[in-house]
């Protein structure tokens, strides 16, 4: 189908105006994402409703620990990524147009049907997520205003690649995002990802105007983004720039894609990074991939009750009442009902 955010140029170019990078497309070429084509001077989306994954998940898997925990979130993605990270994740899907000749795969799974599926299931959210939502713009903001209408609530799981134009579009109908904040390094950024830090920190500061409830997750990589002051640095950003009630996720990195060239994050260095994240103010600090080792349970940020006891993916415990502290009435931040 014809994309969103686009304008027409000269020659038949299009400027597509969706994320950051702007690209300028020539007659019969594709994006940076590898799924917005050129044909005869306007842009469209090769992918719309062609769902590669869809799945049940609990929420706290995107990870969004203080939305909804412990409900389940309806899962969906297309293929193609406008980032070309090294340590991809989900390389396999988020590649596949730029690592295999422009390749596309996807079955039929109209916004609609995503609606349907997530009531038939149970869920009380739809995640656009696995891969960059914002290349799939157009199903996305379908499936959210659908959502919407009949009561369920929509999530990004972001690179944070967002155009201001895309941000103020999707935000009446996103309740909420987990932004990923790879680094504090614009090094980091152009070598590892093919991106800028500074339009990451501006769409954050965007979307966080924009009234969308967000999550910070960092994947921390031995030898490219552990370094104490950079942490610090980005810790900081979080809280002066967000708000220190933005929860921040520190996750172990594990060898991936194109960098398998080191071992998996230590432990200890995501214990450090948490002791950053609340020297600087924050409120919430997580560690993740980690299960069971202290990192993943939420408590009250004024007299340290303990809230929400977390195992992995799994709510052992939910003490919160009304969204309060149960010993001190302090309203913890997120969306809780």
């Amino acid at each position: 189908m014809k994309a969103y955010l686009f304008q027409p140029m000269e020659n038949s170019r299009v400027k597509c105006n969706l994320c950051r990078h702007q690209c300028i497309i020539p007659e019969g070429k594709r994006g940076i994402c590898g799924v917005r084509e050129n044909r005869d001077g306007e842009l469209y989306t090769l992918v719309y409703a062609q769902a590669i994954a869809a799945s049940d998940d609990p929420i706290e898997k995107k990870p969004l620990f203080h939305v909804l925990p412990g409900s389940r979130s309806f899962s969906i993605a297309t293929v193609g990524c406008n980032f070309k990270c090294r340590f991809c994740q989900n390389h396999n899907i988020a590649q596949m147009p730029r690592d295999h000749n422009g390749k596309i795969m996807g079955r039929p799974f109209p916004p609609d049907q995503v609606v349907a599926q997530a009531k038939k299931t149970g869920c009380q959210t739809i995640a656009y997520t696995y891969t960059e939502p914002t290349i799939y713009f157009e199903y996305a903001y379908d499936t959210a205003k659908l959502a919407r209408q009949e009561g369920i609530r929509n999530v990004f799981v972001t690179n944070g690649y967002e155009s201001p134009e895309a941000v103020e579009m999707i935000a009446p109908y996103l309740d909420a995002a987990n932004v990923d904040l790879k680094a504090f390094s614009p090094e980091f950024y152009k070598e590892m990802c093919g991106a800028k830090l500074e339009n990451v920190l501006d769409s954050l500061k965007c979307m966080n105007e924009a009234g969308i409830f967000l999550e910070v997750t960092t994947l921390v990589i031995p030898g490219l983004n552990d370094d104490p002051d950079q942490l610090r640095r980005l810790a900081g950003f979080i809280s002066e720039s967000l708000g220190p009630q933005t929860p921040w996720h520190v996750s172990r990195f594990h060898p991936m894609y194109e960098l398998t060239d080191r071992n998996s994050t230590p432990p200890s260095t995501l214990f450090e990074a948490f002791e950053i994240g609340r020297k600087a103010g924050l409120h919430y600090v997580y560690t993740g991939n980690i299960p069971g080792q202290g990192g993943e349970s939420t408590f009250c940020h004024h007299c340290g009750q303990l809230l929400i006891d977390r195992m992995g993916y799994v709510i052992q415990r939910n003490e919160l009442v009304d969204g309060a502290c149960p010993n001190c009435q302090t309203p913890a931040h997120g969306i809780w009902k």
